[in-house]
């Protein structure tokens, strides 16, 4: 089973993986303990492309403590090709030219040791 340590470590090396149900075939990401279909606990590592779509976006222009020297950024919901959502942060698209359908890829981001998920041109 793919536990989110290891999500977060596989993400910053490059490579976005979700998990699936070998139950039930249901695909999620983050990887849970539960199958939220079957409530099974048979997780096979699944690895995704990477492509998808901007479902929603916002641009945050007051910060959390700890990123307010970062603003203005954007955060989106992104409807991967496999199927699954998952939010990141979004990099190197102008907030002009976001808009819900932009094809977009999953970028790894870094900070101060840690690892997120971005989303940047396609």
């Amino acid at each position: 089973m793919l536990t989110q340590k290891e999500f977060f470590e596989k993400a910053g090396a490059g490579e976005l993986q979700a998990v699936r149900c070998s139950r039930c075939g249901a695909l999620a990401i983050p990887p849970r303990a539960f199958c939220p279909e079957c409530s099974e606990r048979a997780w096979q590592p699944a690895p995704l492309s990477g492509d998808g779509t901007i479902t929603s976006y916002t641009v945050i222009r007051v910060a959390p403590r700890g990123f307010a020297g970062e603003v203005p950024y954007a955060i989106a919901a992104v409807h991967m090709k496999e199927g699954v959502s998952l939010l990141g942060r979004v990099v190197d698209i102008p907030f002009d030219k976001l808009k819900v359908g932009l094809a977009v890829r999953f970028r790894p981001l870094t900070r101060n040791g840690q690892t997120a998920v971005g989303f940047g041109p396609r």
